[in-house]
């Protein structure tokens, strides 16, 4: 089991970022009020899923977006609520989504602040009409070159120049997971009074697993490092391993990541052949570097198979990425199949 620090009083969101800011000084006054401002908007998203089919947000629009993906009509919603929480509140430079084709520039009847925020608005979209676990992901980076205006050059950043990085996953409970570079903790949003309140601190990932989340479908497509890794997890106690592993797939990359930051497990979404061009599936500026930090906070790893993923310099705002991450064992192992 992981291990935590479980908490004997009930601390907020908002004590919980003073903390870091006076005792710890791993955050300014302004970083603390985006990820606020950031925490209210995903409140906001969780009441519209809960809604459902009551408030007419399941189903698609006819429309796509980037990525050439049909847009749901929850990922539309989502989308304008962070935007419109963020544009105002003068913290932001500019924002990006996975949603949107280019950045959006903070409106020149607002300040500008030092930050860049990205995020997917809701990931997991294939699941929203079957009511399973969906959730928002996003990261914060420092905008450089304060002398001249934004664009989408200052986001092209490395994963390890986040300020902080974090998602929310909508399922049973509401809860807001949260790096700001000092390790992971977790939120749960209290119904009764509309706060976010620490449930976990230090949350650690367990170096070894038993457990792999990865889409089975795909495995004709994979490359041989893969196919060689789940193979050995497949053949059991009379395999290599000498142990069973038990498969998990949830289609959304929130729920996965929360269930291996909750018990350990790696999950894999690497590079296949169907489309050799492309590097991955999972957006590296949306998806796995966020992720990757939160994981690495936790005593994790995060790799694209050739090297860490908080490395890779970002060449096109919509990059994609190989995925492969969680318990450090188990991601060292993989690795070290490609490297081989």
């Amino acid at each position: 089991m992981p291990s935590s620090t479980k908490l004997p009083r009930r601390i907020s969101l908002t004590q919980y970022l003073v903390e870091q800011q006076r005792e710890h000084g791993r955050i300014q006054p302004p970083l603390r009020l985006l990820i606020e401002v950031v925490a209210r908007a995903c409140k906001r998203i969780a009441i519209a899923v809960n809604k459902g089919a009551l408030g007419d947000v399941l189903g698609s629009t006819d429309q796509s977006n980037v990525q050439g993906e049909v847009v749901k009509k929850l990922d539309v919603i989502a989308n304008e609520v962070l935007v419109e929480a963020n544009e105002w509140g003068g913290h932001l430079a500019a924002m990006a989504s996975e949603e949107m084709d280019s950045i959006h520039v903070v409106p020149n009847r607002y300040p500008q602040g030092e930050f860049l925020l990205l995020f997917d608005p809701l990931d997991g979209s294939s699941n929203i009409d079957v009511n399973v676990s969906i959730g928002t992901i996003f990261s914060v980076l420092r905008k450089v070159g304060h002398g001249r205006g934004v664009s989408e050059e200052d986001f092209l950043q490395p994963g390890k120049h986040q300020a902080a990085a974090g998602y929310c996953v909508y399922g049973p409970q509401t809860t807001l997971v949260l790096t700001v570079g000092d390790g992971v903790a977790m939120f749960t949003l209290d119904r009764e009074t509309g706060s976010w309140v620490l449930t976990e601190d230090q949350v650690k990932i367990p170096q070894d697993t038993r457990e792999f989340a990865i889409n089975m479908s795909n495995m004709r497509h994979w490359a041989e490092p893969v196919r060689r890794y789940i193979d050995e997890c497949l053949a059991g106690q009379e395999g290599p391993r000498g142990g069973d592993f038990n498969m998990r797939w949830v289609a959304s990359m929130v729920a996965d990541v929360h269930r291996i930051l909750t018990r350990g497990g790696i999950f894999l979404y690497p590079w296949d052949k169907r489309d050799p061009g492309k590097p991955g599936k999972l957006r590296l500026l949306y998806e796995a570097n966020p992720m990757a930090m939160l994981v690495e906070q936790a005593g994790g790893m995060a790799s694209n198979g050739a090297q860490r993923i908080l490395d890779i310099v970002p060449t096109r705002l919509h990059e994609r990425a190989s995925v492969i991450l969680g318990s450090r064992n188990e991601v060292e192992r993989v690795t070290s199949y490609h490297r081989g």
